[in-house]
């Protein structure tokens, strides 16, 4: 039984019903596109099974033209903005929710996304943008180099970018941050989201944004004047933060974990002692314009969070008496353990909301954030003879888990969030994420239950996903042993 107030804050505790809460969870960003409400269902009783306690999945979906295929939730385009409540819209969010409450699972709901990569249009100046590449625009993502059905990628759903493209007067990253319009249709969606949640005990509380930065890694570039301060602002423009749903959870952010104070930019005398080095890399040397301080800072932020991906950021110095393995492993653990004591200076909880490794049986699938294609795929040069695999292999995988994860606990991390979940046996269909394969004569089934769920590079489903479900299931009972 749910209490009627679910969420609280004490110190660097989150609270439930007046008990502390800390957890494992997993990301399914795809959840609400899935073909049919048995395949949502059969996920969520899958997943708490296995001892996930809270999922983190996308409550946005953006598109500028309406798609013949699949799910969306908002079109945006030329300046304009309409939220989709058909039947292929907000209903099916309202689905997951639904059903997360049946199965007793916690939903992060996040509400856009730094990445939304266009190469053919923001990067590429291409006569025939799809035809160059063979692609059909009833079922890919327009102005993407790839084949891939919509909605396979975390980055396929929209996000600030598309803002950007569609209302800026410029087309300018940091837009999405400082423009008035942009912020103001990004508010009516989110508040149009948010609301319609407000009363439901499954949802734990809203990220207002996956991985923000102003970042120059994407093709949507930021302007020459921007400011480090562009992104915590916006965190604290105070209609962000509606009195009327606060009560029921909490907003939070998911960003990398960014620093970029003082004490923590690197310096050509602190990169040659690696003893006192305290943070070198692209996640403390300023480049991405965020200080995760600062916005832990701001009053209305509930709860901090951050992400780990080695595969994507530097977290480090690498020793030269380490194996690269070894390095990945210590860096995972040296930012897992920064970004506990932070919070803990703060007095504010925090949590790990997606961290995960590429391994070498997944090395084909890997697709960056920042990126459209996967440069290990079958359609790219294959490597050099001699040069070692892309990826860390299945045991190496297992062990960084089950270490990042023990960490995080010893820490005093609230939650610890994997990414991402695979799941498998879901309905096909033509044109959507989860679509059927294709046979010898190009042309594949209708509709069928042979489908897996969008694989990234990061997903379990497949030979070892056992062994990491085990992980899961042990770091749920340590982290929270009575539940």
């Amino acid at each position: 039984m749910r209490c009627a107030l679910l969420w609280q804050i004490l110190s660097s505790a989150l609270l439930v019903c007046a008990c502390e809460f800390r957890f494992i969870g997993t990301n399914a960003y795809w959840l609400h596109a899935l073909n049919s409400d048995e395949d949502i269902e059969n996920t969520l009783v899958n997943m708490s099974a296995n001892g996930i306690r809270v999922v983190r999945t996308w409550a946005f979906n953006d598109v500028d033209t309406v798609p013949e295929n699949g799910t969306w939730f908002q079109l945006i385009s030329n300046g304009t903005t309409t939220i989709n409540n058909g039947t292929n819209g907000l209903p099916r969010l309202d689905k997951v929710v639904e059903l997360a409450e049946k199965h007793g699972i916690y939903l992060q709901m996040v509400l856009t996304n730094n990445w939304n990569p266009r190469p053919l249009e923001d990067g590429l100046n291409l006569t025939d943008t799809l035809g160059a590449f063979g692609l059909s625009p009833r079922d890919v993502t327009p102005d993407t180099n790839n084949s891939l059905p919509r909605n396979t990628l975390s980055n396929d759903y929209g996000g600030m970018d598309v803002y950007v493209r569609q209302i800026g007067q410029s087309r300018e990253h940091d837009q999405f941050y400082v423009n008035a319009t942009i912020i103001d249709a990004f508010l009516n969606y989110t508040n149009a989201v948010v609301t319609r949640y407000m009363n439901s005990s499954a949802v734990f509380g809203w990220e207002l944004a996956n991985d923000p930065r102003l970042s120059l890694m994407q093709f949507i570039t930021a302007s020459s004047s921007m400011r480090n301060t562009d992104v915590t602002m916006w965190h604290s423009i105070r209609k962000l933060y509606r009195k009327k749903w606060r009560a029921a959870s909490q907003p939070s952010t998911a960003k990398g974990g960014v620093r970029v104070r003082g004490r923590w930019v690197s310096t050509p005398t602190r990169r040659q002692d690696l003893e006192d080095d305290i943070g070198i890399g692209s996640a403390f040397d300023g480049s991405h314009g965020v200080d995760s301080e600062d916005i832990l800072s701001i009053p209305e932020i509930g709860y901090g969070t951050f992400q780990l991906f080695p595969d994507q950021n530097s977290y480090g110095l690498d020793s030269p008496l380490l194996s690269p393995f070894n390095n990945t492993l210590q860096e995972g653990l040296d930012w897992i353990t920064r970004q506990a004591q932070t919070a803990q200076a703060f007095g504010v909880p925090i949590s790990l909301t997606g961290f995960g490794l590429v391994t070498q049986n997944n090395a084909p699938f890997f697709v960056p954030f920042n990126s459209s294609i996967a440069p290990f795929g079958p359609d790219n040069a294959p490597a050099t003879p001699g040069t070692a695999p892309f990826g860390v292999t299945d045991p190496q995988r297992d062990d960084a888990y089950q270490q990042w994860i023990n960490a995080g606990i010893v820490g005093g991390l609230n939650g610890i969030i994997q990414y991402q979940w695979g799941q498998g046996n879901l309905t096909t269909q033509q044109g959507t994420e989860v679509a059927p394969a294709n046979t010898e004569s190009g042309v594949g089934p209708a509709q069928d239950t042979s489908g897996v769920s969008p694989n990234d590079g990061y997903s379990i489903q497949g030979v070892g996903q056992p062994d990491v479900v085990s992980t899961l299931q042990q770091g749920a009972q340590a982290i929270a042993p009575d539940t």
